[in-house]
């Protein structure tokens, strides 16, 4: 892992953390140009805009297509997130044309690069970005579990 992949997961564990604040899921997302400086972040809003589509990862692309400099292809991007793309953000991902996905914590129930679909390298589709997981994934579990936790007064 490099240090720009480690410090991305950082922000985008400190964005979740913020999503949780305002009464979201807590789950970050960072994207990174190919140069590996920051393009754009994103923490979870569907709650705060009201808006199912408002996943971390769908913000975070669209706000780094509009700087990217290359329409909406992220080509040579990585996008890191605090919880495994689910089938939304996976398409999203593939679509955009991201070179690389880094995940924290799998997703069992609904994630889509690898533990219950595997949207992102489905061989059928034109374009397959690398994956990498498990990074800083207990951190990001420990936010997830922390959330519901509360939501269930536990």
């Amino acid at each position: 892992m490099t240090a720009d992949v480690d410090a991305a997961m950082g922000r985008a564990l400190e964005l979740a953390a913020a999503a949780q604040r305002w009464g979201d899921t807590p789950i970050g997302a960072v994207v990174l140009g190919p140069d590996g400086a920051v393009l754009a972040e994103a923490a979870n809003e569907r709650e705060k805009r009201g808006d199912p589509t408002a996943h971390a990862e769908v913000l975070a692309l669209r706000a780094a297509a509009a700087v990217h400099g290359d329409g909406w292809r992220l080509t040579g991007c990585t996008l890191v997130v605090t919880l495994e793309p689910c089938t939304m953000c996976a398409g999203a991902t593939v679509l955009s044309r991201v070179d690389r996905v880094v995940y924290g914590a799998d997703d069992p129930k609904a994630g889509a690069a690898g533990s219950l679909w595997d949207v992102v390298r489905d061989r059928r589709l034109n374009h397959r970005p690398e994956v990498t997981a498990g990074v800083r994934a207990e951190e990001s579990a420990t936010l997830l579990r922390a959330f519901f936790r509360a939501k269930r007064g536990l």
